[in-house]
């Protein structure tokens, strides 16, 4: 299995439909790509929960998940579950977004979750970022969407526990959903673990990959 590592990681954007997405989906690769590349600019967008105890959490969290980066997040106050509706508004933040920055790497839900939130922002993600590298994290729900993932990111134990542990010192306005719990987070790193012959890892989805190679300097082969 080949490992490809990218040759610079300056910026990262990192999107999510609700506070907790991107921890959840991607929080064990942003603690190992923070510490990996100390100085690195992480610039979240949260299209729901902005104004409330959600927001606080999720400001918390994502300083937590991202340490020694330098983090900017912004929580817009779309109503959660509608985000279909507020078409117009998502796509203008999300081209808002594109238009400051130039990342390296984006981390965004997987085109086919289940929850119309995930998959609304899913699709508006390649038509800003359309020459970037995006990753799909996945989210494990009741809707039973997981699909076999394309790309891993392994993680020691250490950082498994941690991502852990940060998830529910942080977000304790959601400890009572039943799917908020240890074993659902470590079990299914445990599966992407195996599939990648590592003990623990987040899997991700890749639409597109273009693999550089030496430019030619003459024609090719009579």
């Amino acid at each position: 299995m080949l490992s490809l590592l990218p040759e610079r990681l300056d910026q990262i954007v990192a999107l999510g439909a609700h506070c907790d997405d991107i921890a959840i989906g991607a929080g064990g690769s942003l603690l190992e790509l923070c510490r990996a590349y100390p100085g690195v600019e992480v610039i979240a967008l949260v299209l729901t929960g902005g104004g409330s105890l959600r927001e606080e959490e999720e400001q918390t969290a994502l300083a937590a998940f991202c340490p020694w980066a330098k983090l900017q997040v912004t929580v817009l106050d779309l109503p959660d579950g509608r985000v279909p509706t507020r078409w117009e508004r998502a796509k203008s933040a999300l081209q808002e977004l594109r238009c400051a920055t130039e990342p390296d790497l984006v981390l965004a839900p997987s085109p086919h979750d289940a929850h119309q939130d995930h998959r609304a922002l899913a699709t508006l993600v390649p038509t800003s970022f359309r020459d970037h590298l995006t990753l799909g994290y996945e989210i494990l729900k009741w809707e039973g969407d997981l699909a076999q993932p394309t790309v891993y990111l392994p993680m020691a134990e250490p950082v498994l526990r941690e991502k852990v542990a940060l998830l529910h010192e942080h977000y304790g306005s959601q400890r009572d959903r039943t799917w908020f719990d240890p074993e659902t987070f470590a079990g299914l790193a445990r599966i992407r673990g195996v599939q990648c012959h590592a003990r623990y890892a987040e899997a991700f989805h890749l639409s597109k990959l273009v693999l550089g190679a030496a430019p030619l300097t003459g024609p090719g082969p009579a």
